[in-house]
């Protein structure tokens, strides 16, 4: 009698896998983990490797993180639809980092803490290739974005400073939309043949399958070019697109020491470059320790060298607290920011009391009529 065995997600599988056989391991050797039939390792692989007690401090811990950069993005985004006429073409990348911050909020967040409060996965195979395919696009559009926008940077910072308007829209919208396309190809590479997602080592979240580096080429092809194209090169991008900045306005302010017209737009350059550095920073600080543990896991992933659950816990939740450092930089460092803000706030009072006041008046109105009805009958 044949009985359909499900294969989870290790080394170099990259999906969900069917099989027919009569029962017991499925020799393959495309992968290293096998379910009997009535899937007992699957539930236990993805039960949480915590205790109940630091399950729910993580799911009350990113359910703060969830709030805060859902309240926080949302921000940045409606700020930036208030002043959509005048919004310069740089800017539109500030707005792509707010969106896939916000979209790793809203898509990825409830899913972890909802497991975490169940003290296992929820979802089991389904919604780990689905988190593990949102955090694959999210993440590699937040560092692109950032890459892209320091070559920008870079561009538009001259000798001296000068705006942005060399940049048209056209052509920041077309440089976003291939960030885009380029994180939605790596994202589904996995269900491609290439590479796999499985569950993180505490078993509340998915990932990219570290521990295939050592088990196959099919899996330590995928990490080591995912490792250089979605995250060294656009590291060094930044690095040196931020060090070329740095470098001209140095030249910039030695060359303006004799001209009193230029300082005042030099301090805006200096404060605007300065901003981006620390956005750039916030998230590459913010994702280096997961980035540790990930390749300490590609090669120590079996033996006494493996990494204890609860630190491969921390990194996880520290590299998620990169979606609230943005909106604070933004409130922190731009005056314009925290403008907008008061005027929107003003904006949803002033409406909201006009409506009530309109609502009174309508209320009133109708009294009034019933009354004289009444009256004359």
């Amino acid at each position: 009698m044949c009985t359909m065995q499900m294969i989870m997600i290790t080394g170099c599988q990259t999906g969900v896998f069917f099989s027919w056989e009569s029962g017991g391991e499925i020799e393959n050797p495309w992968m290293t983990f096998a379910v009997n039939s009535d899937g007992e390792a699957g539930m236990d692989r993805y039960t949480s490797k915590l205790s109940p007690a630091v399950d729910y401090g993580a799911g009350t811990f990113l359910l703060v993180v969830a709030i805060l950069s859902i309240l926080g993005n949302a921000a940045v985004l409606v700020t930036a639809a208030w002043r959509h006429s005048v919004l310069k073409a740089p800017e539109l990348l500030t707005v792509n980092l707010a969106v896939t911050d916000i979209g790793m909020a809203l898509s990825m967040y409830p899913l972890s803490i909802a497991s975490a409060f169940n003290h296992a996965w929820i979802g089991g195979d389904p919604s780990c290739l689905y988190y593990g395919l949102m955090g694959m696009i999210f993440s590699v559009a937040s560092i692109m974005t950032l890459a892209v926008m320091g070559l920008v940077r870079y561009l538009v910072t001259g000798n001296p400073p000068k705006s942005g308007s060399k940049f048209q829209r056209k052509t920041i919208s077309i440089l976003i939309g291939v960030i885009w396309l380029y994180s939605l190809l790596w994202a589904v590479f996995p269900f491609l043949g290439w590479g796999g997602y499985g569950p993180e080592p505490f078993g509340l979240a998915c990932s990219v399958d570290w521990a295939g580096y050592q088990h196959s080429l099919n899996g330590s092809s995928f990490i080591m070019a995912l490792a250089i194209l979605c995250t060294l090169i656009p590291c060094v991008v930044i690095l040196f697109s931020y060090t070329g900045i740095a470098w001209k306005l140095h030249k910039a302010y030695q060359s303006v020491q004799s001209n009193d017209n230029l300082p005042n737009s030099g301090a805006v350059e200096r404060k605007v470059t300065l901003m981006a550095i620390l956005i750039s920073a916030g998230f590459i600080v913010s994702w280096a320790p997961y980035v540790f543990i990930s390749l300490w896991t590609m090669f120590h992933s079996d033996g006494k060298d493996s990494v204890a659950p609860i630190v491969s816990l921390l990194p996880c939740l520290f590299a998620k607290c990169s979606t609230v450092y943005n909106p604070l930089v933004y409130y922190v460092f731009r005056k314009s920011f925290r403008r907008e803000l008061r005027q929107i706030r003003m904006y949803c009072c002033w409406d909201a009391v006009s409506k009530m006041t309109l609502c009174i008046g309508a209320e009133s109105s109708e009294e009034t009529s019933r009354a004289q009805e009444t009256a004359e009958e």
